[in-house]
């Protein structure tokens, strides 16, 4: 993928060969710039590669589709429009029916855990409460990819780590296919069944780690000495990747 022309082009990912299987959660970690929510925009449809494609069920990905969502670091919602309404907003967009709708959005409310706060506006949440309504909002639309772009990155990390156990809930209740772009290497394995690390740019694959151990919710996994081997492994290389681009 490539920005610009010329003498003044950027390449921002090259090579890049991954395939995800369905109902995967694939977590994507590297250095600042290194192109992971490049690579996140092009699956979502967002952006055209400039070379080679991207394939969904063997058809190449040529815009966005219903059977993707995303999930941004910045609350996408409504700021004039309930928690109700900013759930609802997807599904009138596409023509359900209210009664059908209506009952979506109680499922979805009840899902991140929001009920009594239906009626609220987004300046009356707090940031956590938020971008669980925007989760709400993309899940209730039932994309088949869940695309995620440093969803938690700009909250508290007490309400990041309770965010975390809601969403690895939700994705172990659902169907979906998780693709989540992170800068913070213990979110990443916490998270991921598999950890894409990136080089640094052009964007590169480096290694694909697959975590072969659970992670329950609560505290426990941070103890487990194949939690901390893993971690320590994606860190250092990271690291190495940060290093030779400070290089």
């Amino acid at each position: 993928m490539r920005y610009g022309e010329g003498f003044d082009a950027v390449v921002a990912l090259e090579r890049i060969d991954l395939a995800v299987d369905r109902h995967e959660f694939v977590s994507i970690v590297g250095p600042s710039g290194c192109g992971k929510s490049t690579l996140l925009y092009l699956v979502g449809g967002f952006l055209r590669p400039t070379a080679g494609e991207i394939r969904l069920h063997d058809r190449p990905i040529e815009g966005p589709g219903r059977d993707r969502g995303i999930v941004f670091q910045r609350y996408s919602l409504f700021p004039w429009l309930t928690v109700r309404d900013n759930i609802a907003y997807g599904l009138r967009e596409l023509g359900v029916a209210r009664g059908e709708c209506d009952r979506i959005v109680a499922d979805h409310v009840r899902l991140v855990h929001l009920e009594g706060f239906e009626r609220r506006y987004p300046r009356e949440l707090s940031g956590g409460m938020q971008q669980r309504v925007a989760i709400a909002q993309t899940l209730a639309c039932n994309p088949e990819i869940l695309l995620m772009d440093e969803p938690f990155g700009a909250l508290d990390a007490q309400t990041r780590r309770i965010l975390q156990d809601e969403l690895r809930r939700i994705w172990r209740r659902g169907s979906q296919t998780v693709l989540f772009v992170t800068h913070d290497v213990e979110e990443a394995v916490a998270l991921g069944t598999r950890i894409v690390v990136m080089a640094a740019r052009p964007g590169r694959i480096k290694e694909v780690l697959t975590r072969g151990f659970d992670v329950d919710d609560g505290d426990e996994f941070e103890s487990n000495p194949a939690f901390v081997a893993l971690k320590l492994h994606v860190w250092r290389s990271v690291k190495e990747e940060v290093d030779a681009a400070r290089a």
